[in-house]
């Protein structure tokens, strides 16, 4: 089923609308949260939790990137899920993927300023934009949906170590091209 007519779906209040976003973004979406929250039975609640929230909150205009949509607040439920329960534990996947990024966002990273913080993501977007599609891909598959360097290597192709070579030199240029723009790394 396309998102258009998923949308639908949830605006004419059907249940079906559920059912087929389960079904189309279901395993993807529980991956992302497995990824972050590391317990089954928790990334199934916060899968729950939001479908509930995408039921509720889905806004007056279509989403442009439906998948993005959804993403995100599967996203932001796992880090939320995860802060509660794992506040003293040992780092999961998605901890060790942002730790790689600080150094990229540097203290500047903190901005109190709404203003400056879509700045920086509209840098950041350039930046993503101008890289090749499988560096991009590599990017977003470890700092968006917090893959493990084994599940990026054995998407992309390649060895762990080229992996984490790969981000290596992404997070360099990224590094680079913030301290073009103006930013404090």
């Amino acid at each position: 089923m396309e998102d258009k007519d998923i949308i639908a779906l949830y605006w004419d209040r059907s249940e079906d609308a559920i059912v087929e976003t389960d079904h189309k973004y279901g395993r993807m979406c529980r991956k992302i949260s497995l990824n972050i929250v590391g317990d089954r039975r928790d990334s199934e609640e916060v899968i729950n939790d939001s479908w509930l929230a995408l039921w509720n909150n889905l806004p007056p205009e279509w989403p442009k990137l439906f998948k993005a949509y959804i993403c995100r607040i599967v996203k932001n439920l796992s880090l939320k899920k995860y802060t509660r329960a794992h506040a003293q534990k040992r780092k999961c996947a998605m901890e060790q993927s942002l730790d790689e990024l600080q150094n990229c966002a540097g203290p500047g990273a903190e901005l109190e300023d709404e203003l400056l913080k879509d700045e920086l993501v509209q840098s950041i977007d350039r930046f993503l934009d101008s890289l090749s599609e499988g560096n991009r891909n590599i990017f977003l598959e470890r700092y968006w949906f917090t893959l493990s360097l084994e599940e990026i290597a054995r998407q992309n192709g390649v060895t762990k170590k080229a992996a984490s070579m790969r981000l290596t030199r992404i997070r360099e240029q990224l590094k680079k091209y913030l301290r073009k723009e103006g930013y404090d790394v």
